[in-house]
């Protein structure tokens, strides 16, 4: 993130991503990124505010970097329009894992798909491979400062950041 213009600014700033910023996220137009964020969060009855602290983890910019990523989790489930099932959640986990290289996201994209019935198993392989593409191609997502980009264009900021979403399945 340090090497990065806007990561180095989000590790500057520390922003948060709390559930206060819900309401005014909703009331943005339906096509900007604050409005997928705040609909989705809506949709699937979640807030920010549910992630656990981070612990374990003495130094402070490296715990930073862990709650950014927890408290940006779900961003990732909705700009890559990932629903919070368990065949998106594992999705989501591999893009993760191909982009953050941590352990949590390697070890619940190789293991989720253990618990999986038949019709989750062929939905899944049949995504995969976009979810690998996405998580080799699209920009480091931990490098995305969403709080000075709420009201960027959906669209237009899954282009600059090399996001599509998946093929119907």
């Amino acid at each position: 993130m340090s090497s990065d213009p806007e990561g180095s600014e989000i590790l500057a700033d520390r922003p948060r991503v709390k559930a206060d910023i819900l309401p005014d996220l909703a009331s943005l137009p339906p096509n900007t990124l604050g409005h997928q964020y705040a609909a989705f969060m809506t949709r699937n009855n979640i807030s920010p505010d549910s992630r656990t602290e981070v612990r374990f983890v003495d130094h402070p910019e490296l715990a930073y970097v862990m709650t950014r990523y927890r408290e940006t989790h779900d961003m990732t489930h909705a700009v890559f329009g990932q629903p919070t099932t368990i065949v998106g959640e594992v999705l989501v986990k591999w893009v993760e894992a191909l982009q953050f290289r941590l352990p949590m996201c390697a070890g619940g994209a190789i293991f989720g798909p253990l618990r999986f019935k038949p019709k989750q198993r062929e939905q899944y392989n049949s995504l995969l491979p976009w979810a690998l593409d996405q998580g080799q191609n699209a920009k480091f997502l931990l490098n995305v400062y969403y709080e000075k980009r709420w009201e960027q264009d959906i669209d237009e900021f899954r282009k600059e950041f090399n996001i599509s979403l998946a093929p119907p399945s």
